[in-house]
């Protein structure tokens, strides 16, 4: 091994640069979460200003200021980080998102600050037990995520809101009221407002479970981006729950819970013996199918049960001839925690927001759109590969082999459509849905199939994006456009 002059050796000497690096640029990191705390008093423009700031100075001055520390390993070369650019793009985007929420806005940040940067110096520092599901991360980490982003979110929450709540005390309509809302606070009688301490701690810590989830896999999406999409998007869902709508269906979800729990546990048993599923899969699938059962009742269980029938079906058809090209599933198609997230977190979120908001409606035909998107995809993916006479790339139309990232055809199209009106027919014989909702449910799934076919090549293009990732951003964008359709349409 070669030493350097003082006997240390070099590889060991390279990694404690590199951790310093790291710890150094997730000090900077969680610094900068500060300024959220500007946001109680900036007008949208204003933070949007300094956001935007804050990219040039990170693109043009930080690295040369810094003396290229803040440089991960790969990244000193070239003398860029694009994590480093990401980051204020990203507070930039969700000012943008949020400018008549900011205290959401500071929320977000607050995550990504505290949350996605403790995480990472708790994992360097304390190490322990690694995740399950990514080796690279552990336990301390993602405790440390939860822990630090909920308690960030909560006080940035009620830090931002602080003009409107006095404004409130004082009988006054404020200023800041025009871009600062009123997200879990209480209105009572007359229309007062008081601050609900258990409805905001639970909302945060909601969302900064989902993003330190998110952030614990191995998605290949960077976190300066994972974690204020996950985060924002969940967190502005728990600002539309009311409360009194669970206490109210307390008991039909204990009910729904108790039969799900029993019924998914025999499915999830009958899976793994037919090897339909591996263990891990088994095991999630039965307890996102448990949830769904119980906010959704047997009539939205069905819409999970009926993707799992026809993808399985379609997982099976012609595998030996995609086993012969080399792009049969793994395992046999065997599905595991993965598969399970990726195909019905979706919809089962739609499910408990069917029950918790004053939108049953609208989520409702969110989630079965999720289950019909996911149906979609994976017979057309499945059908294609194994029949399909030509493939073209849905970016180029270029013809490519089967099984190429983002390739369609026409077969597997076809396929993938009558899959998604199979369960939108489905829905609407069970009175899930009615007539134009089982269209709006067909066209949205063959939108949101389109679009990840889309994202696909171009991720196979660039690299690193987990198909996993993409799967579930494939069931969410089906169902986004089939609410928003719904909307229209009514």
């Amino acid at each position: 091994m070669t030493r350097s002059v003082d006997s240390t050796p070099v590889e060991d000497r390279a990694g404690r640069r590199s951790l310093g690096s790291e710890l150094l640029r997730k000090v900077v990191h969680v610094g900068m979460g500060g300024f959220a705390l500007l946001l109680r008093w900036l007008a949208p423009w204003q933070a949007a200003l300094c956001a935007l700031a804050a990219v040039a100075f990170n693109l043009f001055a930080l690295h040369r200021l810094t003396r290229r520390r803040l440089l991960r390993a790969g990244e000193a070369q070239s003398g860029f980080s694009w994590g480093i650019a990401l980051y204020p793009a990203v507070v930039l985007a969700v000012i943008v998102v949020f400018q008549r929420r900011m205290e959401l806005a500071a929320a977000v940040w607050g995550l990504l600050a505290f949350g996605d940067g403790m995480a990472t110096v708790t994992g360097v520092l304390v190490g322990g037990r690694r995740l399950p599901w990514n080796r690279e991360k552990s336990w301390a980490g993602f405790i440390a995520f939860v822990l630090y982003g909920t308690a960030a979110a909560a006080f940035l929450i009620r830090w931002t809101q602080q003009a409107v709540l006095d404004s409130a005390l004082r009988g006054a309509a404020g200023e800041s009221q025009l871009h600062v809302g009123t997200s879990f606070l209480a209105v009572r009688a007359a229309d007062s407002i008081v601050s609900d301490p258990v409805y905001l701690l639970l909302g945060c810590l909601v969302a900064a479970l989902a993003a330190a989830f998110a952030e614990s896999l191995d998605s290949g999406i960077d976190d300066n981006f994972l974690v204020p999409l996950v985060g924002g998007s969940v967190l502005f869902a728990a600002t539309l729950v009311e409360p009194s709508r669970l206490v109210d269906a307390a008991g039909t979800l204990g009910t729904n819970l108790l039969s799900g729990a029993a019924i998914n546990a025999v499915l999830a048993l009958v899976a793994l013996a037919a090897r339909g599923v591996g263990r891990s899969g088994a095991l999630w699938g039965w307890a996102l199918g448990t949830t769904l059962f119980a906010f959704g009742g047997w009539r939205g269980f069905l819409m999970l049960f009926s993707f799992f029938v026809l993808g399985t079906a379609a997982t099976r058809l012609g595998h030996s001839r995609k086993a012969a090209l080399g792009i049969a599933q793994e395992r046999g198609g065997r599905r595991g925690a993965g598969n399970a997230f990726a195909n019905t977190g979706a919809g089962v979120l739609f499910a408990v927001m069917s029950v918790a908001t004053p939108h049953p409606e609208l989520f409702t035909i969110a989630l079965v759109a999720a289950f019909a998107t996911a149906a979609c995809d994976t017979v057309s993916s499945e059908i294609g590969q194994a029949y399909g006479k030509r493939h073209f790339l849905v970016t180029s139309l270029r013809r490519v082999r089967a099984g190429t990232e983002g390739a369609v055809s026409l077969e597997g199209t076809l396929a993938g459509i009558i899959a998604a009106a199979v369960l939108g027919v489905a829905a609407w014989s069970i009175g899930l849905i009615d007539t134009m909702g089982a269209i709006i449910v067909t066209v949205a799934a063959f939108v949101g199939t389109t679009v990840e076919s889309y994202i696909g090549a171009v991720a196979e293009r660039f690299g690193g994006i987990d198909n996993e990732a993409i799967n579930f951003a494939n069931t969410v964008l089906g169902a986004l456009t089939a609410g928003a359709l719904f909307v229209i349409l009514r």
